[in-house]
């Protein structure tokens, strides 16, 4: 899985010119899942998500997580985050997960993120043509790989 966090003042996700998903401060998530996807990287994922400490303390320091602030969450489904631009100029998507495939693991990601948070979080459509907004705060923009966890 690979996840985009930013941190946001604000975002929100239309479908349809419509807002199905609305926050203020905390993390819009753009998620991509594989082939190989499977619990293991929605546990590490999730905790990491949650605590990772990129919200500033009463120093102006990084130094607290979602969690700590009380801050919400959108999440995104983005399949072409796995894009391949290695050959030509047309990304390929191949690794990306197949619906059958993706959106029982986009589900048990949801339910996971909002055990870990301890609230609901919102959400876009998987599959959906969404259009995002979000003002990112900072600006903080982080990519976290559970294939490569660095």
């Amino acid at each position: 899985m690979i996840t985009v966090l930013q941190r946001t003042s604000e975002a929100s996700v239309k479908i349809n010119q419509e807002i199905v998903g609305q926050i203020d401060m905390g993390l819009m998530i753009l998620l991509g899942i594989e082939e190989a996807d499977d619990q293991e990287d929605i546990d590490w994922l999730t905790r990491k998500v949650c605590n990772l400490r990129i919200f500033d303390d009463e120093f102006g320091i990084m130094n607290k997580s979602v969690l700590d602030v009380e801050g919400d969450i959108l999440l995104i489904s983005q399949f072409t985050l796995h894009a391949s631009t290695k050959k030509g100029n047309r990304p390929s998507y191949i690794k990306a997960a197949k619906p059958e495939i993706a959106i029982p693991l986009y589900e048990k990601f949801i339910e996971q993120l909002e055990t870990e948070l301890g609230k609901s979080i919102q959400t876009g459509e998987f599959g959906a043509d969404m259009k995002v907004s979000l003002t990112n705060d900072g600006p903080v923009t982080i990519m976290i790989d559970s294939k490569n966890k660095q």
